[in-house]
């Protein structure tokens, strides 16, 4: 009880909300803000994923030029994902397919999967032990295909800027179906800048195509926007199992530390884009890379959920200022 307040929103809150207009028209939000600074959108009709995130004003997330986009307005064919992608703090991508479209076993399947398109069935919050819990169900099933029932919840600290992540992805089916999953969590201006320092402590770096090969050299280097730049994709191994990945911005005070277990995602994915208006670095914990199921089923790593249970991943964040 505190005795100076009349009722909890005036020192933190969970807010439902609808967009209106345009392409976000009639999206569920719910608006959060810890008491401490910290304030993020969960996008309740686009995966439960976090949009935007700041931490006492100064922004975290990127948001591509598309901004906030419902799911009727998702094109599945090539890479008309690219036109939805919202980007935001989280994206989640899969559950069938991760990366590059691909056609795998005879089926065809999009960029990124579908999973970030689909809204939550059920969701609910509450506050427990000085935490606010968010929880949220997404299905992502189909007739004569794979059934997965992704469960996620954040835990957000009153008393510390922290969120952490929990999925639990079910297979509801009756037979083994494969599981990718990749979390596209995307820093933006001014948390992202020049003056930002990248640390990602890997043993071994692998650049994607030959392009990244060419800034393997500098692809912890954060550069100030660029004409014409070209994304370029690295895969980083770890000797540890839970690496803490951060990025700090010694100009405005601020940053923000990922923490995860390999043994649950044992791939991680760095997404340099420093393009102008294009200005992003994707730091991607995952259970596969992004280069496709069909390559990850021939080179030995696509992970194959058994019928009737589940797997869990846990991501920690905490935001610095």
């Amino acid at each position: 009880m505190n005795k100076y307040i009349g009722n909890d929103m005036q020192i933190y809150s969970v807010r439902e909300a609808r967009l209106m207009g345009g392409k976000a028209d009639g999206m569920r939000i719910l608006t959060v803000k810890n008491g401490k600074g910290l304030e993020f959108t969960v996008s309740l009709d686009r995966c439960a994923d976090i949009a935007e995130l700041s931490l006492k004003g100064d922004n975290f997330a990127y948001i591509s030029p598309c901004g906030y986009v419902a799911p009727t307005f998702y094109e599945r064919e090539g890479i008309g994902f690219l036109k939805s992608f919202t980007a935001g703090f989280i994206t989640t991508c899969g559950l069938a397919n991760v990366g590059n479209p691909c056609v795998d076993e005879g089926v065809e399947y999009n960029l990124h999967g579908t999973v970030s398109h689909i809204p939550c069935e059920q969701y609910s919050y509450y506050v427990e032990n000085d935490e606010i819990h968010i929880k949220a169900t997404v299905r992502d099933a189909s007739l004569f295909s794979y059934k997965l029932l992704l469960e996620r919840e954040y835990v957000c600290s009153l008393s510390e800027n922290k969120i952490v992540l929990i999925d639990k992805i079910k297979n509801i089916g009756f037979d083994s179906a494969p599981l990718q999953v990749l979390y596209h969590c995307n820093m933006g201006y001014p948390l992202l800048s020049e003056k930002a320092t990248l640390n990602i402590p890997s043993n071994e770096v692998a650049p994607r195509n030959e392009h990244s090969k060419e800034g393997i050299s500098i692809c912890k280097t954060v550069e100030e926007p660029q004409r014409n730049y070209e994304e370029m994709c690295f895969y980083h191994s770890f000797e540890t199992d839970t690496p803490t990945v951060s990025l700090y911005n010694d100009q405005i005070k601020k940053g923000v530390e990922m923490t995860y277990s390999t043994k649950q995602l044992p791939f991680f994915t760095q997404w340099k884009m420093m393009g102008e208006g294009e200005y992003v670095m994707g730091l991607e914990p995952g259970n596969c890379n992004p280069d496709g199921r069909d390559v990850m089923r021939k080179n030995g790593t696509l992970e194959m959920l058994e019928a009737g249970t589940e797997k869990e991943h846990r991501i920690e964040f905490k935001f610095i200022g």
